[in-house]
């Protein structure tokens, strides 16, 4: 699902004389206008226009409550059922992406809500079995990853085949690549994904302790200032919730559900006019853009059914390829400026949504 979320109109652009060239109608239909430039007198009069639908649009009044609720809140329902499922935000520097999954302490984002949400069901449903939840988080920055959690060396990404063997012929038999061994009726092999080994996992028990542990990478990622944003994020963030549940089903044989939730933070799309000319900005930026080219490549591919999906050129790609083709449901949040001197980043914004919204996964349960 794809959904567009306006950010309000800043008080620096305001004072400069921007014109809002985004109209948000019935919470679904996005029309973009082109005013012309003052200075051409030709066209001064003539407007340029573009209507898009998404699955929902959010206007600058929408609540950090509204746009979980509405984008996120049934992934982490599914997460808990067995299911895999992952929410991304796209858009420019200075759209707001980092706010809407992030926010600030009295205004939550879709990351901090889908903890404190996530815990809370488990609560609730403490007594059909029990719950275990481990999480890791890390960057891309300049196409290197980076443990946020339990800084050090670099990160080396590898395709890791998920191979679960389990009580053949009543011999207890420890499977790969979940958290612990269990003794449970089944045997099961999952589709190879891409790893970064030597990931940090932590088990966390509460909302509290996953806050601390996401305030704590918060602040080992990067972030510098650039023209178009004074905190602007300078890598992509990937934050990543294993949970496990186990409970008996009628004949009291154990079963295990694995569901995994990714929340994404991408860095933003730029152009290097807008953000700053000094080498290391410039560097960052044009990283930035060629992970984000990679990832529209994929969603091209993915789109017009194509064989063959470009997900090695790129770090980015390869950590996002369950999401993106893989059994996952997947959440897309485009953020948005309304001014009209950020016309032309907007714009792309939207056109790489629509297109987005061409993507069907195949949605899959991992009961053991």
């Amino acid at each position: 699902m794809v959904f567009v979320r306006l950010r309000p109109m800043m008080k620096k652009e305001k004072e400069a004389g921007s014109r809002s060239c985004i109209r948000i109608v019935n919470q679904r239909d996005v029309y973009l206008t082109e005013f012309a430039s003052e200075n051409d007198y030709l066209r001064l009069k003539r407007l340029r226009g573009r209507h898009f639908t998404f699955d929902s649009s959010f206007t600058e009044s929408a609540t950090q409550l509204e746009v979980y609720s509405t984008t996120t809140a049934d992934l982490v329902e599914a997460v808990l059922q067995g299911r895999n499922g992952s929410v991304f935000c796209y858009g420019a520097t200075g759209a707001g992406k980092t706010y809407t999954m992030l926010g600030t302490v009295g205004n939550p984002g879709v990351m901090v809500l889908a903890i404190k949400d996530l815990y809370t069901k488990i609560k609730q449903r403490s007594f059909e079995g029990h719950h275990t939840v481990h999480l890791s988080y890390l960057e891309v920055y300049n196409e290197t990853v980076k443990d946020l959690l339990s800084p050090g060396r670099p990160l080396v990404l590898r395709e890791d085949k998920q191979t679960i063997a389990i009580e053949i012929l009543g011999s207890e038999v420890a499977y790969t690549n979940l958290l612990r061994p269990y003794l449970v009726v089944a045997v099961s092999e999952l589709k190879s994904g891409i790893v970064a080994a030597g990931l940090s996992q932590y088990r966390a028990y509460s909302t509290d302790e996953v806050m601390a542990l996401l305030h704590q990478g918060n602040k080992n990622r990067t972030t510098e200032p650039t023209r178009a944003n004074e905190t602007s994020s300078r890598s992509h963030a990937i934050l990543q919730v294993m949970v496990e549940y186990q409970t008996r089903d009628a004949s009291m044989n154990l079963v295990n559900r694995v569901g995994k939730l990714s929340l994404i933070d991408l860095a933003g799309s730029e152009r290097a006019l807008a953000t700053d000319q000094r080498t290391v900005r410039s560097v960052e930026g044009a990283n930035i853009n060629r992970s984000l080219l990679s990832l529209s490549s994929c969603i091209n591919a993915l789109v017009e059914g194509k064989k063959h999906i470009p997900y090695r050129n790129s770090k980015l790609t390869q950590l996002l390829k369950d999401s993106l083709g893989g059994a996952c449901n997947t959440v897309m949040i485009a953020n948005i400026s309304p001014s009209n001197f950020t016309f032309g980043e907007t714009q792309n914004t939207l056109h790489w949504a629509d297109r987005a919204k061409e993507i069907r996964n195949k949605v899959e349960y991992c009961t053991l």
